[in-house]
């Protein structure tokens, strides 16, 4: 099985202050939709940042489809949504956004007009291509973002809580558009533990820059033990099935 995502001791720290992420070892599969989950200050974002290349471990090794990261190198296989997507939107119109990486890339305007048209149509913003990003919903402004990447065809998505400050109607868009990626692997962070129970096949468990807990959504996050000792709650859809557990005992 192709690994898409292997990384072993790896650890950051501030220069003179205490590590935010601590020799954490763990591999994630081509295909693999990983939920991460944890408390606010936890490492998860960090984490991210390290994996993109952003930020530069402290100690450990981390390698993306068999190619080590080394910080401040381009990895077009990798493609990242902040949790504040304006932040990712730069250019004047919705269309010139969803062409920016691909330019990066390298591709033709043949190509790149098709990629835009296609990866608009799936996410459902064709409407808004020659709209200012800026003028658009905190909902449509994710889409767009998360089009922009898709267009360059990534082969790791990672997802950094991409359902903040989305409403219900978005928030249902989001997972109608992630569904039928069944090949795309993904690594989301999120606080919304439904829509991680929705879209993930795993889930890891990030507190004090260590992994607490991997494994099946259901089972780490009905677990009501191992939710509360690091702070979080069992979601809603399992919380009965969980107290029912803890009649039994």
């Amino acid at each position: 099985m192709t690994e898409a995502l292997n990384i072993q001791g790896l650890t950051f720290a501030y220069p003179e202050q205490a590590p935010i992420i601590t020799e954490i070892s763990f591999v994630i599969n081509a295909g693999e939709r990983v939920g991460l989950i944890g408390p606010n200050g936890a490492g998860k974002t960090t984490l991210f940042l390290l994996i993109t290349g952003i930020l530069q471990p402290t100690a450990g090794r981390l390698e993306i489809f068999s190619r080590p990261v080394k910080s401040g190198v381009f990895y077009p296989a990798v493609g990242m949504i902040f949790q504040h997507t304006a932040d990712q939107l730069i250019c004047p119109s919705v269309r010139e956004d969803i062409a920016f990486g691909l330019q990066n890339m390298g591709l033709g305007n043949v190509e790149i007009q098709q990629r835009i048209e296609e990866t608009a149509e799936l996410a459902g913003i064709t409407a808004l291509l020659n709209r200012p990003p800026h003028n658009l919903s905190g909902g449509e402004q994710r889409l767009v973002a998360l089009s922009g990447i898709l267009a360059m065809g990534p082969r790791l998505l990672i997802m950094d809580e991409p359902t903040s400050d989305l409403d219900i109607r978005f928030r249902r868009r989001l997972i109608k558009l992630l569904d039928p990626m069944n090949d795309q692997t993904m690594l989301i962070a999120s606080h919304d533990l439904e829509f991680v129970l929705e879209t993930c096949n795993r889930v890891l468990l990030l507190e004090g820059g260590e992994i607490q807990a991997d494994g099946d959504p259901a089972e780490v996050m009905g677990n009501g033990s191992i939710m509360e000792s690091h702070g979080l709650e069992v979601p809603h859809s399992l919380s009965a099935t969980w107290h029912r557990h803890r009649n039994e005992d």
